[in-house]
């Protein structure tokens, strides 16, 4: 569970790097994105990784590990979306993003050691493409939520979900960077 620890520590800090060096060029802009629309940003990431998963070509030279830190971006900005709504400007500063970022990716770090303690890290033996496979099988979950005003009967939310494709996607930046 330690290297697993570490190797969370550094797949996501290249993560957090991008994050930051995004609001420096423009700011918390993403605070505009509407659930539907933070959610298709990762059904686009998602199926460019599956595009290039089955024929091993990018036409525009996304890289999947990019990809990959995109959906982890997305993910955790898209909790922030959900717990406190979008906006129709920027209403935050670069430093109060940041610390809603760092306290959501501690919050998916604290689910990443309860599960992988009670499923033995079975993600390890997980493909990149079934890993890949389950982050658009939550996304879809997630539309469906959304499409049902958020109610869930024997589910979880999208919150849930979206704390699933975040660990699912550094579990493969892992993967890849291994």
């Amino acid at each position: 569970m330690a290297d697993t620890n570490k190797q969370f520590d550094v797949v996501t800090a290249r993560c957090r790097t991008i994050f930051v060096e995004k609001m420096q060029d423009y700011g918390p802009s993403w605070r505009i994105f509407r659930l539907h629309g933070i959610t298709d940003q990762l059904y686009i990431k998602v199926c460019n990784i599956r595009q290039r998963q089955e024929t091993g070509v990018s036409l525009v030279g996304d890289d999947i590990p990019g990809n990959l830190r995109a959906i982890v971006n997305y993910g955790i900005t898209a909790i922030i979306q959900a717990r406190h709504g979008y906006a129709d400007s920027i209403d935050m500063t670069r430093e109060q993003a940041l610390q809603l970022y760092d306290g959501v990716l501690g919050e998916a770090k604290e689910l990443m050691v309860r599960k992988n303690h009670d499923y033995g890290e079975a993600w390890r033996e997980m493909s990149k493409e079934g890993i890949v496979d389950m982050i658009l099988a939550k996304i879809i979950r997630i539309k469906t939520i959304i499409e049902h005003d958020g109610k869930t009967i024997a589910s979880e939310g999208v919150e849930g979900n979206y704390f699933d494709i975040i660990n699912y996607a550094i579990f493969d930046l892992i993967h890849y960077e291994n």
